[in-house]
């Protein structure tokens, strides 16, 4: 697949990558990827602390992850109970909420960029969940990926939220 990019994402061989998938492989990944979406969140927090910015954009990043790390202690409840075991399945695909971010992250000019990058990421992977929702004829699977949408679309209007309060900042700046 080469490195995966939010530019170069084919999401339609990409969700045929995790239909290939048994229910346990894709839960497995799932959990990694809020994982490493809680991970991301934490750095971009830390990230934001170090420029100085507003205490307001340092909180929201926080809590984003800790609903992140707190997801993923769902997902491996449902994975515990559902697969009867702790051991968490190797995927061998990236993970579409941090791989693809990291780069353009780094290479962000300004807090919007920035929040732009994660909305972006968030619509993508509720994007995905639905897709895959639609596609499984398993009624618990089907709702967990339902849920998991939810979770998405639930950090993207977070995340739209601050983008207007700094857009309109913004605009007031440049009115003086």
């Amino acid at each position: 697949m080469g490195k995966l990019t939010l530019e170069n994402l084919d999401i339609e061989e990409f969700i045929k990558k995790l239909e290939k998938l048994s229910d346990k492989e894709i839960i497995s990944y799932w959990i990694e990827g809020e994982l490493k979406e809680a991970e991301l969140y934490k750095d971009l927090a830390k990230r934001a602390k170090e420029l100085e910015l507003d205490d307001r954009i340092v909180e929201t990043f926080i809590i984003l992850s800790k609903e992140s790390k707190g997801h993923a202690s769902r997902l491996w409840e449902i994975y515990r109970r559902c697969f009867k075991t702790e051991k968490i399945e190797k995927i061998d695909l990236p993970l579409i909420e941090g791989e693809p971010l990291l780069e353009k992250f780094k290479n962000a000019k300004d807090v919007l960029e920035v929040l732009s990058i994660a909305m972006e990421s968030e619509l993508l992977a509720e994007k995905i969940y639905n897709i895959l929702a639609k596609r499984t004829n398993d009624e618990k699977i089907k709702r967990i990926y339902e849920y998991l949408a939810a979770v998405e679309r639930e950090h993207y209007h977070k995340l739209r939220v601050e983008y207007e309060f700094y857009y309109k900042k913004s605009e007031n700046c440049t009115k003086y």
